[in-house]
């Protein structure tokens, strides 16, 4: 049996008639994070997730890099492949290209993705590679036992730090935004309807989907996110972000101000045809990147869903594309002539 997965690819994928569960997907590896990580709930908010796609295992492959969160290859019943540090969307990029029989997935941290693996990460994403990007947002190094890392917040004290970190951190939504990513979108660790609802609309959308999840690290970072969390304050200071809705919390409203750019103001008095209303699929990433900027300063009030998701070809279409009007052109390559052609010489 085959045909489209959610729209996922304009190459038949080979689906499965067996009915799929959680258990199916679960591998026979001991789990192995500090009690307490949030990348258990990641995990399993994952693997309940998977059945939907209704692929075969075999045709679904966790490319990771290095660091915790790049140990789930392992604890998924998938191909994997735990890879090198920062280069999982470079190994990616070339597995979907040349498979687009495949559900192509890169598990990443905020070190691995945004240290030594910023510029793939960014090109991935400007090329618009048809694969789905989990980047696991801690704001700490967790492998390496408590380090800075780029999205921690200016002043950290960690081990490398101990007077305090003097970088400014990237915003990875930002990043990703200002890198032309077609579909941005953010979530947290402990919400598994709000991220499998996120999961489902990366998994429909072709080309590269970026999801950041505010990830706990409760051992050299804990309760970096507990503002999202706590019940007393996190309906006030969470701003849904859903295509078409007003873009508010309980206590707030996202405005334009006079100047043009978004503001967070209190709600009481406003009507709804003040607050601004979402537009996911606006084409201009303007108003998408402003949004990224509303945690600043960091959780006064925090945009959570798709910042972005728009429409544009994808690189492996774009790609088998060339090849195909090749082949109509020339006929069938020729491997030795490519070799030997152009500015090449004999010695002796």
């Amino acid at each position: 049996m085959t045909e489209l997965v959610n729209g996922k690819g304009l190459t038949l994928v080979p689906k499965t008639d067996v009915k799929q569960t959680l258990k199916d997907f679960k591998s026979d590896q001991e789990v192995r994070w500090c009690p307490g990580c949030g990348d258990y709930a990641i995990l399993a908010a994952v693997q309940s997730f998977l059945p939907e796609l209704g692929l075969r295992r075999e045709n679904i492959v966790f490319v990771s890099g290095i660091g915790c969160s790049s140990r789930f290859p392992y604890y998924l019943n998938t191909y994997g492949f735990h890879s090198i540090h920062g280069r999982a969307p470079a190994i990616a990029t070339g597995l979907a290209a040349s498979r687009p029989d495949l559900s192509v997935w890169v598990i990443t941290g905020d070190g691995d993705a945004l240290s030594i693996g910023g510029n793939h990460l960014i090109h991935a994403l400007r090329r618009n590679v048809n694969l789905n990007i989990l980047l696991f947002n801690n704001r700490i190094y967790g492998l390496t036992k408590g380090q800075y890392s780029p999205t921690s917040e200016v002043g950290k004290i960690t081990k490398s730090t101990p007077m305090g970190s003097l970088d400014k951190p990237f915003n990875p939504i930002s990043l990703a935004i200002g890198a032309e990513a077609s579909f941005v979108a953010r979530t947290i660790d402990s919400d598994r309807k709000h991220l499998q609802s996120v999961l489902r609309e990366a998994t429909a959308h072709r080309g590269t989907s970026l999801v950041e999840i505010y990830q706990n690290c409760n051992i050299f970072n804990d309760n970096a996110f507990e503002q999202l969390k706590d019940p007393d304050v996190r309906d006030d200071i969470t701003l849904r972000l859903e295509h078409g809705q007003p873009i508010a919390s309980a206590s707030k409203a996202v405005v334009r101000g006079a100047n043009g750019t978004l503001e967070v103001v209190p709600r009481d008095g406003l009507s709804d045809d003040q607050i601004l209303v979402h537009d996911a699929h606006n084409p201009d990433p303007s108003v998408a990147f402003a949004l990224s900027r509303l945690d600043e300063p960091a959780f006064e009030h925090v945009p959570i869903g798709i910042f972005r998701s728009v429409d544009r070809p994808s690189y492996d279409t774009l790609m088998a594309q060339q090849l195909d009007d090749a082949a109509a052109q020339k006929g069938p390559g020729d491997l030795n002539e490519l070799l030997m052609g152009g500015d090449t010489w004999r010695i002796g």
